[in-house]
């Protein structure tokens, strides 16, 4: 029967025993007339409340939803395949809820495991219903047999009933029964038709009233009352009746005794901390030998705190009394009679000492907590005092060695003082009394040491913030007999300590400069070279500036400003000035992608006439380097180049050495990367639009190229940056890492800079999938669905990644056209059908357009049908071998309108300003991959809008990768990101997610 939600209503909680699930509620809305509930009613829940929505408030929606969980149905869908996991045989028959009550509640062969979790995940949701219900005043009826939910009306009263306990102690036998009050009236429930409604805590329904307690009480202790007046207890088991039961009941609530004694004692209780130190490795203060090896690898003891309360002369452990029991109770038989001794604890004093700990910085729960070593003692040396003044004893256990350890004050004082070449360090260190050599503390640190020995034989702990705040100083100086030093390069390290108050520090302020080198007019201006031809743009000169200064102070630094701002004329007005100011000095070996050679040649030869530049490449180079390079200024080169002529080029010292799209030396273990870390240089310079493409290690293996140490040595930086930030995403080291490399790295946006580019915009075009692709398509999803995320289930999800992997590039490809997996499809393509139109109405209009996808495959039916249509276009992929005649020909034949590229290998080095139009084809796990190609056309130079078009198929992997883009785009903001590879960071919820 519907209701009306135009018309008045009401919500009504109805309450019902169900057969194997106990008492449960179901919410109604009924019809309302004459300010009266009528017998027009409809049940309601999470899936069509929203229509009733004028009339429900917050807590309605809360309850109905509690309502909805623990409805039969539910209850089947969340606990029947649990319940059928022990069947020998699979059935696609639907359970139904006689199979549900013969597998879960038979008494003989039902399952009790579940029977405990569907109990338990009730009691849970009832809990909440009822406390709702009463704090919010809702209307509650009892349902009748028929299923009309208004019954009987339900009073929830809030205010809470109390119980007492009667125990009679008679010559024959103990008799036992609660008696219940509420608003100054006895309940008489005992042998009633009241009903247990929830077990923990206890809600009793009595005369139609919900009755709940004062203070937690099981419904087991008042279930058996439900059908007689008292429990009797034979004389021959009183006893242990009286030594388990009673003195419990005594603990916890009001007991009327007769028959027996119960004594209170009050006292005022002592707050005792007691800590003890589980496992531990000691280093001796004496021993003068570096910590061993074994020891860098130590797991780092932990400390158990415990909270305990001494009353008088007995001591109380927080963890062994019920946090509801407002007393401990002892068990006594003098001269035949039992007598229990009620030691009343003092609640709030206990609370309140529980609560100043916690403000304190001590976790405590249950009157324990656990802490790692050094933050322990850490914190008991900060506290100490407090304590005291509180008046919390702390003591520490007795080991079986008789250790003890030191809790007292641990001081480090710093002075770090500009050298020549190098910053002094001048340390000293204090336990107590006692000072500590500083090589000694630094090398326990660096191989992870906590521990050691004081003279006085009291055990040490390194404060675990001096691991956190001074690691890197540690890692990074260097030490000869007793004087340490730091490298020049490591200024912003330095700049960092001095800021955070952990070092007094003496530096050159024109060297601090570099570090606040936001502000570029605090940087000297440097004049321009006299025969440097053309202009800077501000943000150029800004960059020139930059470079100048990191030369004058022997720097490496990385230009990564975007593709397009000009990375290779501010370097070669840096290089022209260097001539013009020093005279003849040794060439600078310029290293990049072959299909960079002629542009540079031609930027060297508009900008810097003078430079004598010369192209170490072919199959025919002279290697006779130590004769000719001498007559150059410039020698251009190619990463292939390098690597197979590593062994010559390294035995010449250039003046610079310049990597340009320096990314090609991410991965440190590669041939390139050891190649390019073997030549001698005066100067090294990375330029590069994407210093991180994949890994934060990408940023270590460049940084340390140009300034050799600044990030200590690979081992040290994937400990202490790459794995806390890539797997823990800890921004505190991923603003460290920022600080120390801020001076050596220059990266401007266009959107910072070039404003005088023409906008551009980028539009999403959404593409319906055909019938025939879109069946293909789900047939290839199902199955990889379920092999993977069973692969992920069996292997977990390190072992899942090359099918994962494979899974969604062949989803991607079906989701571009099911030609590029299967050539005998006959069937179309939304997307490619989209493309075509799209292409056609463009080029009608005269405009220029980049066409990118990642998939050859792709591209080559693009070809097809561009070649059925007679139209003209460029082609570039991976194989390409005349890339500048390609480049050349879409530049400047006014006939060809399109130019296909893959993804990989148009995405960098090339100038493609004619284009006002680009065409990506399919999404790309990184954003920064798909900005490059964009940036092909969007450039300086571009003198119209560009227009951006993103094909996007409907319903498929391509709209999931789109979402966790803009997820990478906004951590790709700063210049450290944390995005290791894209399947590396899906977790298996993202990956159902997607394949869903």
């Amino acid at each position: 029967m519907n209701v009306s939600p135009n018309e008045s209503f009401k919500v009504v909680y109805s309450l019902y025993e169900h057969q194997f699930l106990g008492c449960l509620f179901e919410s109604f809305v009924v019809q309302v007339k004459n300010n009266k509930l009528t017998y027009k009613y409809q049940n309601i829940s999470s899936r069509n409340a929203h229509e009733f929505d004028n009339g429900l408030s917050t807590s309605d929606y809360e309850l109905i939803k509690l309502m909805d969980a623990i409805q039969q149905d539910a209850i089947m869908k969340k606990f029947g395949s649990a319940s059928s996991k022990s069947s020998r045989t699979k059935s696609t028959k639907k359970l139904t809820i006689f199979d549900f009550a013969e597998k879960v509640y038979d008494k003989e062969k039902g399952d009790k495991t579940t029977q405990k979790l569907i109990e338990d995940y009730i009691e849970t949701r009832r809990v909440k219903i009822l406390n709702l219900l009463k704090e919010k005043n809702k209307l509650v009826y009892t349902m009748k047999k028929d299923g009309t939910p208004t019954g009987e009306f339900v009073e929830v009263p809030k205010k809470s009933a109390t119980i007492l306990f009667h125990v009679y102690k008679n010559p024959d036998n103990t008799q036992y029964y609660p008696t219940i009050r509420h608003d100054g009236k006895t309940i008489e429930f005992r042998q009633s038709d009241a009903k247990i409604v929830c077990n923990s805590p206890a809600w009793l329904l009595h005369n139609n009233i919900l009755y709940h307690f004062d203070r937690p009480l099981e419904g087991a202790k008042l279930k058996p009352f439900l059908r007689k007046k008292f429990i009797l207890v034979n004389k021959s088991v009183e006893k242990t009746y009286y030594e388990k039961f009673v003195a419990s009941l005594i603990s916890s609530y009001d007991v009327i005794a007769v028959g027996f004694k119960i004594d209170i004692e009050r006292y005022d209780p002592t707050a005792e901390l007691h800590f003890k130190i589980l496992s531990s490795t000691l280093g001796s203060l004496f021993d003068s030998s570096t910590p061993s090896v074994a020891n860098q690898g130590e797991k780092e003891s932990t400390v158990i705190f415990e909270l305990n309360f001494r009353y008088d002369n007995e001591v109380y452990k927080v963890s062994e009394l019920n946090e509801n029991q407002n007393s401990h109770v002892i068990f006594e038989e003098k001269e035949e009679e039992f007598v229990f001794t009620k030691f009343v604890r003092q609640i709030l004093i206990e609370k309140a000492v529980i609560s100043k700990l916690k403000e304190l910085g001590l976790p405590i729960q249950k009157g324990k907590t656990t802490l790692a070593r050094a933050k322990a003692f850490s914190w008991m040396a900060d506290n100490e005092n407090i304590l005291q003044e509180l008046g919390i004893k702390l003591k520490q256990h007795q080991s079986e060695e008789g250790q003890r350890y030191f809790i007292g004050k641990s001081q480090i004082s710093i002075a770090i003082n500009e050298n020549k070449d190098w910053f002094d360090i001048n340390a000293k260190v204090f336990f107590g009394e006692y000072q500590i050599p500083f090589m000694q503390i630094r090398q326990y640190i660096l191989k992870g040491q906590h521990e050691f020995t004081l003279p006085n034989g009291e055990i040490a702990v390194i404060p675990e913030e001096w691991f956190v705040e001074y690691s890197e100083l540690f890692e990074f100086m260097q030490s000869k007999n007793d004087d340490f030093s730091l490298k020049k390069h490591h200024l912003a390290l330095v700049q960092n300590l001095e800021q955070g108050n952990l070092a007094n520090v003496t530096m050159n302020r024109k060297l601090q400069k570099l570090y606040d080198a936001d502000n570029f007019g605090e940087i000297e201006d440097f004049a321009l070279p006299k025969d440097f031809k053309g202009e800077l743009r501000p943000y150029q000169k800004a960059g020139y500036n930059w470079l100048r200064f990191l030369q004058e102070f022997n720097f490496g630094g990385c230009l990564a400003d975007d593709m397009g701002l000009g990375k290779t004329v501010q370097t070669l007005a840096l290089l022209q000035a260097q001539k013009e100011k020093e005279g003849e000095i040794a060439p600078s070996l310029l290293i990049m992608p072959t299909s960079l050679l002629y542009n540079w040649a031609v930027e060297a030869k508009k900008f810097a006439p003078k430079l004598k530049v010369w192209r170490y490449t072919g199959t025919d180079r002279n290697k006779d380097i130590a004769t000719y390079f001498p007559k150059y200024d410039v020698i251009l080169t190619s990463y292939g180049t390098v690597r197979i002529d590593a062994d010559i080029l390294n035995k010449f010292y250039f003046n610079y050495v310049i990597l340009d799209e320096s990314q090609a030396i991410k991965n440190p273990t590669s041939g390139i990367s050891k190649a390019v870390k073997t030549l001698k240089s005066r100067f090294k310079l990375i330029l590069t639009g994407t210093p991180i493409e994949n890994s934060t290690l990408d940023l270590w293996s460049q940084m340390s190229f140009v300034n050799g140490g600044l990030l200590g040595n690979q081992k040290f930086f994937k400990t202490h940056y790459q794995f806390p930030i890539e797997k823990r995403s800890d921004i505190d080291k991923s603003k460290k890492l920022q600080t120390i490399i801020k001076p050596f790295i220059l990266r401007r946006t266009k959107n910072q800079v070039a404003t005088e580019l023409p906008p551009k915009v980028e539009n999403v075009i959404y593409v319906e999938m055909s019938k025939a692709q879109e069946k293909v398509y789900e047939e290839a999803k199902s199955y990889y669905r379920n092999e993977i995320l069973k692969h992920i289930e069996i292997q977990g999800m390190a072992k899942s990644q090359i099918m994962l992997l494979q899974g969604l590039t062949r989803l991607r490809q079906l989701a571009n056209h099911p030609k590029m997996l299967d050539e005998d499809y006959e069937g179309d393509s939304g997307k490619f059908s989209d493309l075509t139109e799209k292409l056609k109405s463009v080029l009608s209009e005269g405009h220029k357009v980049l066409v990118f996808s990642q998939f050859v495959r792709h591209l080559t039916l693009v070809r097809k049908e561009l070649d059925k249509q007679k139209i003209k276009y460029s082609y570039l992929d991976g194989g390409t071998k005349d890339r500048k005649a390609e480049v050349d020909n879409f530049q400047n034949n006014k006939d060809i309108k399109v130019f296909l590229l893959s993804l990989k290998a148009g995405g960098v080095g090339l100038n493609l300003t004619a284009a006002d139009y680009v065409f990506m084809l399919d999404p790309w796990w990184n954003p920064a991959i798909e900005a490059q190609a964009v940036d092909r056309a969007h450039r300086i130079g571009q003198e119209n809008r560009v227009f951006i078009y993103k094909f996007i198929t409907q319903n498929s992997v391509e709209e999931k990768i789109l979402a966790l883009q803009q997820h990478k785009l906004a951590l790709s903001q700063d210049l450290i990101t944390t995005e290791s590879s894209f399947v590396k960071t899906l977790s298996k919820d993202d990956i159902a997610d997607i394949l869903k």
